[in-house]
């Protein structure tokens, strides 16, 4: 009997020991991790990086199909460019943007056309300091690369790249060659989002707790003018929000992402593709029964320091344009769509400015008048009266693209560092993959990189860069 005991003894002391050796159960609600490549030997970040100014910057056009051919209609009003080269796979459109050229009184630029792979004579140019990047999005990052790799600062349509791989190439090829690599998000430069990023950085908001933004656009009546169907396609194999920075650019310099805050965490949530597939079956009678891109794709994220954004895509549906842009602080609100609006605490505004009819002291929505006015007193740094003017009349989505040719060139002319980096060029583009990860998991989230790996804190709030 007591050597029955005994032995049932130290067999639960073995068992217990055991249990004691296990390892504890991984957190099934931790977030998916991302992996974060380490920094190769030798590479240091281009955090606020100025590479040596430039007397002429010297440009190269790739991709005049779409965009392309506003962006060298913009060059020809921005003093100290000069637009070298022209290339696009079809010849026509070259020609198309040598007339601008013609039309303005410039010297025709050397002609590259005929196939996808002819961008590399471009770049192999030694009289090139810019190679400016407009094609499908497929091309974008290999066009970069190719670039950089042969001394050339690489500016980008948006999204630059479509997977974090491609990000991480982006990345580390600026790091490596001490090239600008930039991203053209010109909703940046907007007049609503220019003012009210001023406005935030001046408290008249309070603490910024939340914000929101979207690409909303029915694409229906321009699908057939994408070359080779690319956009179509593109949304056919891939889930997730594949046209996210347009509506998250300017969100990420109002909440300082990596200038003091990080992004932490992403979830994302999609509806079921419909519109899609019925388009294909319209025009070609296909039947598609794997379409990725849902009508609507909606995306949570959340920083380090607790504040929240929301990210919406929808180009399948009748959904009126809007960018959903949204600035919900503590002592104020500004949202753009679909009226502009300024809601304040009477606090926050000058006293000058305060209504005297003002009865309470809850919010309200300020006139028009008075918004001119906080715009007027608020004033963004880089929007001078003469540039605004000049942008008005040379156009582009309402001069917002002007606005953004006009900053590039300038910095490079000055050696500044540009007002958006690799590293948000990265954050941006990587909610397209982030969220599908995100959206096969369940609508799991998803722990968002550090694409500066370690330098977020470096520095210290968003800030434009200026010639003394």
């Amino acid at each position: 009997m007591w050597k029955n005991i005994i032995l049932t003894g130290t067999l639960c002391i073995a068992l217990m020991g055991c249990a004691n050796e296990k390892k504890e159960k991984p957190d099934p609600y931790a977030p998916i991790k991302v992996e974060i490549p380490q920094r190769p030997e030798g590479q240091e970040d281009m955090l606020a990086f100025r590479a040596p100014a430039i007397d002429t910057v010297r440009v190269g056009f790739v991709g005049l199909g779409m965009r392309g051919p506003g962006a060298v209609e913009r060059f020809t009003h921005i003093p100290g460019t000069k637009i070298v080269a022209l290339c696009d796979v079809i010849p026509e459109n070259v020609e198309n943007c040598q007339e601008i050229l013609r039309k303005a009184g410039l010297p025709e630029a050397a002609a590259y056309s005929g196939d996808t792979e002819v961008y590399k004579q471009l770049c192999e140019r030694d009289d090139i300091d810019l190679v400016y990047i407009a094609t499908d999005w497929i091309h974008h990052t290999p066009i970069a690369v190719y670039a950089m790799e042969h001394g050339k600062h690489a500016a980008i349509e948006v999204p630059s790249a479509t997977s974090l791989d491609e990000i991480w190439q982006l990345i580390n090829t600026s790091e490596r060659t001490r090239k600008h690599c930039i991203q053209l998000e010109n909703c940046c430069y907007d007049f609503f989002e220019l003012s009210t990023l001023a406005m935030a950085q001046q408290g008249l908001f309070g603490e910024v707790l939340h914000m929101e933004g979207a690409y909303l656009h029915n694409l229906d009546p321009y699908w057939g003018e994408y070359w080779n169907n690319w956009r179509m396609d593109f949304n056919r194999l891939h889930r997730g929000d594949v046209y996210p920075t347009h509506g998250f650019g300017p969100i990420c310099q109002v909440l300082n992402i990596h200038r003091g805050d990080q992004l932490k965490t992403l979830v994302a949530m999609d509806t079921k593709a419909v519109n899609g597939p019925a388009y294909i079956k319209k025009t070609t009678g296909e039947e598609v029964t794997d379409f990725q891109n849902g009508d609507e794709t909606s995306t949570l994220i959340k920083t380090e320091q607790g504040k929240t954004i929301l990210i919406e895509h929808g180009v399948m549906t009748p959904r009126p344009y809007s960018r959903m842009y949204q600035v919900v602080g503590t002592k104020g609100f500004a949202a753009k769509y679909p009226t502009q609006q300024l809601c304040l605490l009477p606090e926050m505004l000058p006293s000058d400015l305060l209504p005297k009819d003002l009865k309470g002291d809850g919010e309200f929505i300020a006139t028009k008048e008075l918004q001119e006015a906080l715009t007027e007193r608020y004033a963004n740094p880089i929007l001078t009266k003469d540039l605004e003017e000049t942008a008005k009349t040379v156009g582009g989505h309402g001069g917002m693209d002007f606005i953004m040719d006009y900053r590039l060139v300038y910095c490079l002319h000055n050696g500044l560092p540009l007002d958006m980096d690799v590293y948000d060029l990265a954050e941006w583009c990587a909610v397209s993959e982030l969220s599908r990860i995100s959206l096969e998991n369940n609508s799991a989230p998803v722990e968002v990189p550090d694409f500066t790996r370690g330098g977020q804190d470096k520095i210290k709030g968003f800030s434009y860069a200026f010639a003394n």
